[in-house]
């Protein structure tokens, strides 16, 4: 369990950053400035069911995520064979474990021709902001031992197209900085998709994992102005953020 919540954060310091005026100008340690820091983080874990044991086997098979506050619920899983409407069905699940493996597993020898595909799932905290994307990261060592790394956006909300530039636009922002407040109504609660890697070279070794972003929703550094009036900030200081999820990764191996 972490402090997370954005509109009560007193800091994670003590008087190095426990106080408005330490949050606004002062810094921790001489190594961080105090208003470039946010509230703590989430880890989970998908275990068969609440118990120590059920807990620590997932952990060691590495099926985790976590998030960067928010109770953000998401799914990964890899294979070569799944159906494209493998999200939308009720057995998702048992799909993805019969079809492949869950985050934190490994995928090898992929079949002749064949991609790796990928079942991606994630729903919102029902407390806070609507989702607006779902990305998959990849990384990769090519033949000449150079690392890469390319950012693939898989789904998304409000029927959005992606742009010429291979871009998909801001899912915009609702935030009212005066209350502080945001409104659902841009965004959606759930999303899902199946993917195929579009770039793959089976005798490279590679990793994927899911990120799931939120739509904006007020900074911690929008509350405190908001309700002191000595927190002045400096226009730089960001007002909101996009919280985000993300996935152990599912690592890919050529076959020996």
């Amino acid at each position: 369990p972490s402090d997370v919540t954005e509109s009560k954060w007193p800091g994670s310091h003590g008087p190095e950053d426990g106080s408005v005026e330490a949050r606004r100008t002062g810094e921790v340690g001489g190594w961080a400035e105090s208003r470039d820091l946010n509230p703590g983080s989430l880890a989970g874990v998908w275990a068969e069911e609440n118990t120590r044991a059920s807990i620590f086997d997932a952990m060691r098979r590495k099926e985790s995520f976590a998030t960067s506050g928010p109770r953000i619920q998401v799914r990964l899983f890899g294979g070569w064979d799944y159906p494209d409407t493998a999200h939308q069905r009720d057995d998702m699940i048992a799909l993805g474990y019969r079809g492949g493996v869950p985050m934190g597993g490994d995928l090898t020898d992929a079949p002749q021709g064949e991609a790796p595909e990928f079942i991606v799932w994630a729903a919102k905290d029902p407390i806070s902001g609507n989702l607006d994307r779902i990305q998959i990261i990849k990384g990769w060592v090519d033949a000449e031992g150079n690392t890469h790394e390319a950012i693939y956006d898989v789904a998304w909300s409000d029927g959005r197209e992606m742009g010429s530039d291979g871009k998909l636009p801001p899912v915009g922002n609702t935030i009212d900085l005066s209350v502080p407040s945001w409104t659902n109504t841009i965004g959606a609660p759930e999303l899902g998709a199946v993917w195929t890697d579009p770039d793959f070279d089976p005798a490279l070794t590679a990793f994927y994992y899911a990120r799931v972003i939120e739509i904006p929703t007020p900074r911690w550094t929008a509350y405190d102005a908001a309700y002191f009036e000595e927190a002045d900030f400096a226009p730089e200081v960001p007002m909101f953020l996009q919280e985000r999820a993300y996935t152990s990764p599912i690592w890919y191996s050529p076959k020996d």
